[in-house]
């Protein structure tokens, strides 16, 4: 690991620290039970298999809108619909679940991949506004968001709606469409797999690829992209298609995965929740993964310590802010970052 590689990962690491350490101040002064409260925080979500299931299980759906996210901001488009993608991928997957009548495992790729396909129309819309008519696609993809959530909702509760369930939901998902489960007494499913090949297939593309490297050149300096014969405008477009694939890809396993039937009545929030997963992993794919995770356990500790002390689960949301602004600070431990390089320098030096 080079100099600046090793310098970002200490100072995410040390960002986290710090946002824990101020999580832990302010429930010292809120709470009536503070080291109990932070025990739990802590300790909470490894206490039993139940709840260590609830991090992976609620980790998958942030690999995805992580991944997302990342690949679009590696390209330096500030595409966030992503969570459009997501829901959107959801509803499609839904169609294809009720209404298809496949083998086992064919039902669920089949759901899945059309689920990706409509994602990647979401995103796509953004990047064809951009490459044609200059729109900011930071504000494109906002408003396509609510525009595919509100024609999700009206396909499922004016076509797919089960008039029998006594809610808002859709009629129940065919057996074979379903993803099984991996882990008796949680609810962690094989959409871990595939997380996991787009998480390897993500990296190969960027890092061992030609239109990879297109892709990170033209985030970094787009002039000099181009002046070095890159189309940066087919650029703008695959990247942001391929953040929309990947997106749908995770709304479709998500539903398959957790659910027996389509149950959001509004946008599940996870495409958000994937811009802090690529903040903290810097939009490395290798991170993502470990991003994910620990955005799932702070929300299950959470979760767990709202339950079983006077401290709510809000409190996430301040260790969050903290991270997202330190890890976002370029001035942060500046000073260590130059130190490192300089020493790396030296180091080189000696060995040439």
């Amino acid at each position: 690991m080079h100099s600046e590689s090793k310098f970002e990962v200490i100072r995410t690491l040390v960002a986290i620290l710090i946002a824990l350490l101020l999580a832990f101040i302010i429930i010292l002064f809120v709470s009536q039970e503070p080291i109990t409260a932070f025990l739990k925080l802590i300790t909470g979500p490894f206490s039993s298999l139940r709840h260590f299931g609830n991090i992976i299980e609620t980790a998958i759906p942030l690999i995805f809108t992580g991944l997302s996210i990342s690949v679009m901001f590696q390209a330096n488009q500030f595409n966030l619909a992503a969570e459009g993608a997501f829901f959107i991928g959801g509803v499609v997957a839904t169609i294809a679940a009720i209404h298809f009548n496949l083998p086992p495992v064919i039902h669920p790729l089949v759901a899945i991949v059309l689920g990706a396909v409509a994602g990647g129309i979401v995103c796509l819309i953004s990047a064809l506004l951009k490459v044609k008519w200059n729109a900011s696609e930071l504000v494109s993809s906002l408003m396509l968001n609510y525009i595919f959530f509100l024609l999700g909702i009206y396909i499922i509760n004016y076509f797919l709606r089960d008039p029998n369930a006594g809610a808002m939901v859709s009629y129940q998902f065919k057996d074979n469409a379903m993803l099984s489960r991996l882990i008796p007494r949680t609810r962690i499913h094989t959409g871990l797999f595939i997380a996991a090949l787009c998480i390897v297939l993500m990296y190969l593309f960027l890092y061992r690829t030609k239109w990879g490297y297109a892709l990170r050149m033209t985030g970094l300096n787009q002039s000099f992209a181009e002046y070095s014969g890159i189309n940066t405008v087919k650029v703008i477009i695959y990247s942001q298609l391929l953040g929309g694939i990947t997106a749908g890809i995770g709304g479709a396993t998500e539903i398959l995965g957790m659910y027996n039937r389509f149950q959001w009545q509004a946008l599940p929030q996870y495409g958000f929740d994937g811009v802090i997963v690529a903040i903290i992993a810097r939009n490395n794919p290798v991170f993502i993964p470990i991003a994910a995770f620990f955005l799932a356990y702070l929300r299950i500790g959470a979760d767990i310590m709202s339950r079983y002390t006077d401290v709510q689960n809000e409190m996430v949301a301040v260790i969050q802010a903290v991270m997202i602004m330190l890890i976002a600070a370029q001035g942060f431990l500046a000073k260590y970052r130059h130190k490192m390089i300089v020493k790396g320098a030296k180091q080189h030096g000696k060995l040439s």
